[in-house]
């Protein structure tokens, strides 16, 4: 087993590993390694639209395209659980039946019809999968009540902290294979191209190591977890990708209270010693944190569009919520109807087609790709500026973030920067063989290719 090797070099050093350790699956697994190039784009479907139905979706997907959307990643599709439901609608995240479609949707004709669309698009379609719990009038309840862990009283099982769900037991093995049956009914019947896993931790990993091989005799796929691959380094030898739990909250916190930037570039250190058997996906926004923890503006002010670019950059693969490209400045509701407020104008769509774009035609940004090297850089401001430099082979990225809240003068102060790049944004051309000096103001960013 070879061991993962990292390079020093000036300033801050190389985090990106260069070789890869072996693990339970192959990052080739996929026609084309599209996983490698992707992104993903997180659809709340009741809120999306004022119907809130597939067929309206649909009519949106040629704009998403356009902004150079690669994956979309629908929550839960699933029929919601009626008993100890909160709010008027319920959370998808309750489910009363795998194998069924939630008729406030629509049809699974129109699911059908939906993900045929998205295919022709171009578009990889991968759904939410809720395999720790159920909502409390599962089907499962009444024709399996013995699929769900029970407290001593005989009831079933609470999940930790929400009162509309209730664990499964993953010691019975009959559970496990309905489980597995659920997930290949959709590939199946619907063509789907991967899941993303909720709460995949809160799940025995090796339910994960035996559902993946099964459900994947059908087709490859993308599989996304929601769980921390520092916290749960296990979980990594078998899902694509995973969150970055531990940046989003510490990016967060930095911003808010001031704290040092290199605490965020130690844990970048952190990330990337993982190596690149799988990936991390970064974001600003998703729909726990936009209900439950506020939008990306109210976490990252100023910073807001810097983190952003570093999303879409850094290694790994970047994700975006619903209404990110107006920009939807407002918390939506989780158990009740609240549709986004779309305009004609998405302010910010042009802005995420430029990093997409960038992101799935350069090899030098290529996700969990061990020819890859990613170098953070030094420069005379490292305690207001995140700089970092992406290679494969001849082609480069450059990519230069104001991370404070002031304006900054600065020089990027290492010799892996050379030679001429073109701005991605304004298109000009600089030669840094001629200067590495930077006027900054707050917000600012800047990113390079070759």
């Amino acid at each position: 087993m070879k061991k993962l090797i990292l390079m020093a070099v000036m300033g801050l050093g190389l985090v990106s590993c260069t070789t890869a350790q072996k693990a339970t699956k192959d990052m080739t697994d996929l026609p084309k390694n599209w996983k490698h190039t992707t992104n993903i784009y997180e659809v709340n479907l009741r809120q999306y639209t004022k119907e809130g139905t597939f067929r309206a979706f649909e009519k949106e997907m040629p704009r998403i395209k356009s902004m150079g959307v690669k994956t979309l990643w629908f929550m839960p599709i699933t029929p919601i659980a009626q008993l100890n439901k909160k709010g008027s609608l319920g959370s998808p995240y309750a489910a009363s039946d795998y194998t069924s479609i939630n008729p406030e949707f629509g049809t699974l004709d129109d699911f059908k019809h939906m993900v045929n669309e998205a295919h022709r698009l171009g578009f990889k379609v991968i759904i939410d999968w809720v395999a720790n719990h159920t909502g409390w009038d599962h089907i499962w309840t009444k024709t399996h009540p013995e699929f769900y862990l029970k407290d001593p009283d005989g009831g079933f099982h609470r999940a930790s902290g929400m009162d509309d769900i209730i664990e499964l037991d993953y010691k019975n093995q009959e559970m496990r294979l309905a489980m597995i049956d659920a997930m290949k009914y959709w590939v199946k019947e619907t063509n789907i191209d991967g899941f993303r896993c909720d709460l995949a931790s809160w799940v025995e990993v090796d339910f994960w190591e035996q559902a993946r091989p099964e459900v994947e005799k059908l087709k490859p796929l993308f599989w996304l977890g929601e769980f921390d691959e520092l916290e749960n380094p296990e979980y990594g030898k078998v899902f694509d990708a995973s969150y970055s739990w531990k940046w989003m909250h510490k990016s967060a916190d930095y911003y808010k209270n001031n704290e040092p930037l290199q605490e965020l570039t130690d844990l970048l250190k952190k990330y990337s010693a993982i190596g690149d058997n799988s990936m991390r996906a970064w974001f600003t926004a998703n729909h726990d944190e936009n209900s439950w923890n506020g939008t990306e503006y109210e976490k990252y002010g100023v910073i807001t569009k810097p983190m952003a670019v570093f999303s879409a950059t850094w290694n790994g693969v970047p994700l975006l919520y619903s209404g990110q490209e107006l920009p939807n400045m407002k918390r939506l509701e989780f158990f009740e109807k609240d549709p986004i407020e779309w305009n004609t104008t998405y302010q910010v769509a042009d802005f995420y087609r430029t990093l997409l774009d960038l992101k799935s035609s350069n090899p030098a940004l290529r996700g969990g790709d061990p020819k890859v090297t990613t170098y953070l850089l030094n420069t005379t401001s490292n305690d207001k500026i995140l700089a970092y430099m992406r290679k494969n082979g001849n082609d480069e990225v450059l990519v230069v973030l104001n991370m404070s809240k002031e304006p900054v003068n600065f020089t990027i102060e290492d010799a892996q920067v050379s030679g001429s790049f073109k701005n991605v944004f304004n298109k000009m051309k600089r030669n840094f063989d001629e200067g590495k000096t930077f006027s900054f103001q707050p917000g600012d960013y800047a990113v390079f290719e070759r």
